[in-house]
């Protein structure tokens, strides 16, 4: 039997939160969606957990919030840093007054997947094909014409589609095939995420811990604490030669309280090592083709921001190229508009990071370098600092609202 080759308007590849988000609000305009995902589901450990403020507004705008904050999370009210001996307040997201939702949320994200998921299929010009494997694009006539996929049984398939988005992360297969490239960034560290019992309720603030080679922070879940363990890149197949055990014994060095949990890491196996790196494409788009989110630029752990920015590149996208997609008339044009739009905001958060990525150096040496004490005097002097680093990550540049036509009460 052959290949079979099917139609839509809008083939997304890539069931992540931009992908999710951008079909959702497509569908909603009537245009139809097609949304293809290489797995069977979305539970997969250590992803990008954070629902920011901007995030958590949209979802109000599109009717979801009272099924949203039914599932299991946490909130991120504040963040602090140990100064000379007593907790400093350095990032305050109450201070983010025009933001209903003024926190961030720490929600698995295969539920907050799960749940744009399901409210996309309520919409009938939306299609997921789940277990559906993207392998290449289509071209016809100088342009992107669809993709080829395969699907769960290994059968080939073709999809044709007037405008195909890629939004299958950093190591997006669309990208590639496209012959994209990117402007890569430097970055001389790697996190290891974990995951340590949490017998206390949730504390309200994080608190990074600092030491020579090392820093961690510790995010608080609803039993557990998420931890993110940073050291310098390349050192991952020396921390595995060592053992479960000499792991264990730098944690504990680090996070000392961590000492009677840090049993809970049976082996290596439950520290996933997180590749970083920071970088953008020069062009976001080719005819037929648009890249967003991790797709178009890959963002540092740093701030959590990752995943806000991708959902803001689909609201942007949504609310531009609806209308061209239901006239069946998307040119290059259209799709730059959306890299003209966005790139500021990507720009201007990758050098955020890249300048916190600075500050890190030093400890990365083998320094270990707490923040002098007139930080805390200058926070506890102008305590409204804290609005600043709390409205780059929670809101950020240009933030997005959800169009007209994706609104629900």
């Amino acid at each position: 039997m052959g290949d079979m080759t099917e139609a839509t308007t809008c083939a997304i590849v890539g069931g992540g939160p931009a992908g999710m988000v951008l079909g959702l609000l497509l569908s909603r305009a009537g245009v139809r969606v097609t949304l293809l995902e290489k797995h069977a589901d979305f539970l997969r450990d250590f992803r990008g957990d954070t629902v920011h403020p901007t995030t958590l507004r949209l979802l109000d705008e599109l009717g979801l919030w009272e099924r949203f904050a039914t599932l299991k999370h946490s909130e991120i009210h504040q963040v602090s840093l140990d100064v000379a001996g007593r907790d400093v307040t350095v990032v305050d997201f109450g201070r983010l007054r025009r933001q209903p939702h003024p926190y961030v949320a720490m929600v698995p994200q295969w539920d907050l997947l799960n749940l744009l998921a399901e409210s996309a299929q309520a919409e009938p010009t939306f299609t997921l094909r789940m277990q559906t494997e993207v392998t290449g694009l289509l071209h016809e006539d100088g342009r992107v014409a669809g993709v080829r996929y395969r699907d769960a049984e290994g059968a080939g398939g073709e999809l044709r589609a007037d405008l195909t988005v890629a939004c299958d992360g950093r190591w997006s297969v669309a990208r590639h095939e496209a012959g994209l490239h990117s402007r890569e960034f430097p970055v001389n560290f790697d996190v290891w995420w974990f995951r340590l019992p949490n017998d206390r309720a949730a504390q309200p603030t994080l608190l990074p811990r600092l030491g020579p080679g090392r820093a961690a922070i510790m995010i608080p879940r609803d039993s557990y604490f998420q931890v993110a363990y940073l050291g310098r890149k390349g050192t991952d197949a020396d921390k595995r030669a060592r053992g479960i055990e000499g792991f264990r014994r730098d944690v504990v060095e680090l996070i000392p309280e961590a000492a009677d949990s840090v049993e809970a890491l049976q082996s290596l196996d439950d520290v996933k090592h997180l590749d970083v790196r920071v970088n953008r494409l020069r062009h976001w788009s080719i005819d037929g083709l648009l890249c967003i989110g991790d797709a178009a630029h890959a963002m540092s752990p740093v701030g959590g921001v990752g995943i806000n920015l991708a959902v803001q590149d689909a609201v942007a996208a949504a609310s531009l190229l609806a209308e061209p997609l239901r006239q069946g008339r998307v040119t290059i044009r259209d799709l730059a508009a959306v890299q003209r739009r966005r790139e500021l905001p990507t720009v201007v958060t990758q050098s955020v990071q890249l300048l916190a990525h600075r500050a890190l150096n030093p400890i990365l040496n083998g320094q270990n370098l707490s923040p002098p004490a007139s930080v805390g005097r200058l926070f506890a002097i102008l305590p409204w600092l804290s609005a600043i680093p709390a409205y780059l990550v929670g809101v950020g540049v240009r933030p997005e609202r959800a169009p007209a036509f994706a609104r629900r009460p």
